[in-house]
This record gives structure tokens, sequence and C-alpha cells, in this order.
């Protein structure tokens, strides 16, 4: 058995892992707001292909909000936890 000791990070680094952390939220953020648009486009073409109707159209966007929503606000929580959980080491 091999036993290493890591010292606890300084203050400076959590807050450096923390900022880190916020940043890839921000990309998951964008991410998901990429795939929002392109269903949004989506729904558009299909309206204007005369695919879908208006009404229909307008459920798939509130659907797709709501999906966006629910992933935004996951990541939020995912962030923070981790953030609180980095700065509590």
């Amino acid at each position: 058995t091999i036993r290493l000791n890591f010292p606890a990070p300084t203050e400076e680094r959590r807050k450096q892992l923390a900022k880190e952390v916020a940043k890839l939220g921000e990309e998951a953020k964008v991410a998901v707001r990429n795939v929002r648009r392109d269903a949004m486009d989506k729904a558009k073409a299909m309206k204007k292909a005369g695919e879908l109707t208006e009404d229909t159209q307008k459920t798939m966007e509130e659907e797709v909000q709501k999906l966006t929503d629910k992933y935004i606000k996951n990541i939020d929580a995912a962030v923070e936890e981790k953030q609180k959980e980095i700065m509590s080491v």
C-alpha cells in the first residue's frame, strides 16, 4: 500500500477552482442554449414548410423553453453545490 499525503488546498487555489467550476457551468449553459436555438429554428422551419400548425409550433417552443429552463436550473444548482464543496474543504 502506498499512502500519499496531500496538503489541503490554499484559499487562493480553492477560489481558482471555484472560478473554474463557474466557467465550466457557463459553458454547459451555452451548450444548452445552442440546442434550444437549434430546436426553435427547426420548429420555425417546419412551420414555414407547412409541416406544423402555428399552435403546434408554439407548443413545441414552450416545451423546449421549459426543458431549457429546467436544465439551466440544474446546472446552476450543480455549480453552486460544487463551489460550496470546494470552498469548505
